[in-house]
């Protein structure tokens, strides 16, 4: 049986959450690969630096939840092409930063460092794994996909995903 999820997450949405639950989720995501972490965190980095705490990024941290995914291009008539997860240790470097500022969860695949495994229990977030593979089906979840950031970075740009009922099992 699925539980259904709606974004941003909250707080009492994760406490919910156990281990090997079967979710959908529906909301807003957006899509976050390797470099596009480390412009995130270099960004928060930055404006730490200069005291200025409020800077924005080219989205809200608090709440949102990141697919570590690099989607095709649509072809004619698609709102999206593949977009299957990528492999989230990829990301272990950044993930606790974007943790502590506001960073609900992510979705991906693989195993994570235990460095990410503490800072999802200390800043009460999650961790969703979805199907390596399984790109094109996945992509029929996404009813929308706008750019939002680092537009240079072609597939591997942030992009904000409009999903619904976007299957995925809980592993934290």
């Amino acid at each position: 049986m699925y539980k259904k999820i709606s974004l941003p997450l909250s707080d009492k949405t994760i406490k919910k959450l156990k281990a090997g639950d079967l979710v959908l989720i529906s909301g807003t995501i957006y899509t976050a690969r390797d470099v596009a972490h480390k412009r995130l965190v270099e960004s928060l980095n930055k404006n730490l630096a200069r005291g200025r705490h409020n800077k924005k990024l080219p989205f809200n941290l608090k709440g949102a939840l990141l697919y570590h995914a690099g989607p095709t291009p649509a072809r004619p008539g698609q709102v999206i092409g593949s977009c299957g997860p990528t492999t989230s240790s990829r990301m272990d470097t950044y993930t606790p930063i974007l943790l502590k500022y506001g960073l609900k969860g992510f979705i991906g695949k693989g195993k994570i460092s235990e460095e990410t495994k503490n800072a999802l229990r200390r800043y009460n977030a999650v961790y969703f794994v979805t199907f390596g593979g399984a790109g094109a089906y996945l992509s029929k979840r996404i009813k929308k996909c706008t750019p939002v950031a680092y537009k240079d970075l072609g597939t591997e740009a942030i992009y904000k995903l409009e999903v619904k009922d976007f299957p995925a099992v809980v592993w934290r």
